[in-house]
Parts: C-alpha cells; structure tokens; sequence
C-alpha cells in the first residue's frame, strides 16, 4: 500500500473500509501462500531425511548443505518479509479506522491473537 497519513485523512469511511478489506485479503491470500511453501520445504525436508544413507548427523548435514532447500528457504523468508509488511499496512488501517470512531471491521483482531485463542481454551 503506497497511501500517506494524508490520503488516509482524505479517504471516506466507505473507502476506508474498502481499502482495509483488500489489504486483509491480499494479507490471508499471501499467508496462505507462504504457508503452504512452508510446508512444502518441510515436506521436502523430510523426504530427503528419509530418502538418504546414514546417521542421522549425516542426514541433517546433507539437507543443511543442499542449495534447493537454501533457495526454497531464502523465498520463504523474502515471503515472511512481504507478509509482514502487508501487515502493517492491515494495522494501520485498522488504526485509521478505529481512530475516525468507527466500529472496528469484522476480523480486525490481529493474527497472534486469533492464533493464541485455542492455546487459552485449554486451560
């Protein structure tokens, strides 16, 4: 999102919402995304554990060594970095918004916080 302070003070409560609702569903399409890579390289990691000879010291070192599983970690973090700039711009507009006096949108909590609700249940 490229909008200064001064074009979100300018911004209708209508567009507002509008803009918060397409940051957050560029957010959960990205974080989706990046997830699933996640869980790509760690599937990847797994079936290069499983699939080579020896202990388990060699096993470990051949997969911190292999440039496919570098390249594919280092496009998960460059993910990470963009998803957490998305983020902020979700926050900031959560800010602007609830700023202006208006009802915080629906899902506006953030994501550690709908993340750490199941941790709480159990206790």
């Amino acid at each position: 999102m490229s909008l200064s302070a001064d074009d979100l003070y300018k911004m209708s409560d209508v567009e507002l919402l509008a803009a918060y609702l397409e940051a957050r569903r560029q957010f959960v399409e990205k974080k989706f995304a990046r997830d699933t890579n996640r869980a790509r390289l760690e599937w990847i990691r797994a079936k290069m554990f499983t699939g080579s000879s020896g202990g388990v010291t060699e096993r470990t070192m051949a997969i911190d060594v292999s440039e496919e599983i570098a390249r594919k970690g280092q496009e998960v973090r460059e993910m990470t970095r963009d998803l957490d700039l998305l983020k902020v711009d979700v926050d900031i507009l959560a800010i602007v918004i609830r700023f202006r006096g208006a009802s915080s949108p629906a899902g506006a909590q953030g994501e550690d916080t709908m993340e750490r609700e199941p941790e709480r249940e159990g206790h």
